[in-house]
């Protein structure tokens, strides 16, 4: 498959970008050296940068798949046109750097934490909403001909060490009986012979919506299909500056002033601190690592055993998430550096090869052929927020889904596309509640971060 060229005038990809203390993203920078973008062949035309003063129903700010998703389902299901604006390539941050698993979650927590948090029936609720948002995501897909390489077969939560066995056997229990969804728990000598050959696992949970798919294609589908509804999509346009007056929110880019009634944020880690002081310091962003190595040989195939294509995930807190991919190269992701400026330190992507190792072994030492990280959009309530801004008419957000957000990313946009229409969507928590701040330990969230980073590596390693 042929590469993304390099974008016409683009500056240098920055693999230090940290969106807490970096004050830009660019304009016009380059893609990151994914296998994704190293394999999606070029993507469908956009816009071209804003180059004038314009006025505008609905300015989508992202475009990733959140944003297009907003923009093609404001005109599917409502007849409005919107007006994307992206800082860089189209799908340049997280949906180009993520791992390509959709599973049916949103958010970081369990349905049993759903319970805790908010009682049975809101936890209902919200496994309502996310099974609805894996039919979505499927039927986009499926109806708009997204040339994806989807590979559905359920998602496998994979049981790292022993002790975790119980825990996962009460939570699919708890799916079957309680919310009637069809998990099951699988054996190791099972999954060995009919999943995939990790020297790690002791067992796993089986969910029966779980699908792998391309993820620059996905994105670059989106695109097609929002512009061919008459969404327009302007690339390299960041907003750099934000005021709201007289009922019109005002946003700067290099090329002009896009006027607009309604704006709807879809940023996700990607949104530099002074997009908008409402949105400041609402996420938390953490990086993620990945890795695909080169093409396996029949004997490594064998020795690694894979034989589904669909998202497998270990219960590590600091998981690891992997799959063969379809021209079978292995991909492996975990998280890693706590700061953009030690992202290249050569000890994340080592402790990834070695995580590697120690599930398949005759992948020791295996030549690479892409390795990247990026930023995920972290809550710090563990789950996402769509909504709009009580102080700021007009103004609606989807952020946080703490690494879930291939899947739900869809029926999030249209969500919020929803919102800003003006229709009431569920009374569910994830909607129509801003994400939560931390206040004064705001500098200090870092700090805390590497604590219990350290904190959860001793548990996820301890025997």
């Amino acid at each position: 498959m042929q590469a993304i060229e390099k974008r016409a005038g683009a500056q240098p990809y920055d693999p230090f970008y940290d969106p807490i203390t970096s004050r830009s993203l660019g304009p016009r920078s380059d893609y990151a050296p994914t296998y994704w973008i190293g394999t999606a062949g070029e993507p469908p035309a956009d816009d071209g940068p804003v180059t004038r003063d314009m006025d505008a129903d609905v300015v989508v700010i992202g475009s990733g798949y959140t944003g297009l998703s907003c923009a093609l389902h404001l005109a599917k299901m409502h007849g409005i046109k919107a007006t994307v604006l992206e800082a860089n390539g189209v799908a340049y941050g997280c949906s180009t750097r993520n791992g390509g698993q959709a599973q049916v979650s949103s958010g970081r927590l369990k349905r049993s934490q759903w319970i805790e948090r908010w009682g049975l029936d809101t936890a209902k609720g919200l496994h309502a909403e996310v099974c609805e948002g894996f039919e979505l995501f499927r039927g986009l897909i499926r109806d708009h001909a997204i040339d994806c390489d989807p590979q559905d077969g359920g998602h496998y939560y994979i049981a790292h060490k022993a002790s975790v066995m119980p825990a996962l056997q009460k939570e699919a229990a708890l799916l079957r009986e309680t919310f009637g969804y069809d998990a099951r728990m699988i054996s190791r000598d099972e999954l060995h012979r009919t999943v995939v050959r990790d020297m790690e696992a002791h067992g796993a949970m089986w969910e029966v919506d779980g699908v792998g798919i391309h993820a620059a294609k996905l994105a670059f589908g989106y695109l097609r299909v929002a512009r061919e509804l008459g969404a327009k999509v302007h690339v390299d346009s960041p907003v750099q500056g934000w005021e709201y007056r007289g009922g019109v929110h005002h946003l700067r880019t290099p090329g002009g002033t896009v006027r607009a009634r309604r704006v709807a944020v879809a940023t996700a880690a990607y949104a530099p601190r002074g997009l908008h002081p409402r949105l400041r310091d609402r996420l938390m962003p953490i990086m993620s690592n990945s890795i695909v190595t080169r093409v396996l040989t029949p004997g490594e195939l064998e020795a690694v055993g894979i034989r589904k294509l669909s998202p497998l995930t270990d219960t590590r807190t600091l998981r690891h998430y992997y799959r063969l991919l379809p021209d079978n190269r292995l991909q492996i992701g975990s998280r890693a550096a706590i700061t953009g400026r030690d992202a290249a330190n050569p000890a994340h992507l080592e402790g990834l090869k070695q995580g590697m190792a120690r599930k398949f072994p005759a992948l020791r030492g295996i030549e690479l052929d892409y390795s990247w990280w990026g930023w995920v959009d972290v809550s710090h309530d563990m789950m996402p927020r769509i909504t709009g801004l009580a102080d700021l008419p007009g103004a609606f957000y989807a952020l946080g889904y703490g690494g879930n957000g291939v899947m739900y990313s869809a029926m999030a946009g249209r969500r919020m596309a929803q919102l800003v229409a003006g229709e009431a969507v569920p009374r569910l928590p994830i909607f129509n509640d801003e994400l939560p701040h931390e206040g004064w330990r705001t500098p200090f969230r870092r700090l805390g971060q590497w604590g219990l980073y350290k904190l959860y590596h001793f548990r996820d390693e301890r025997k």
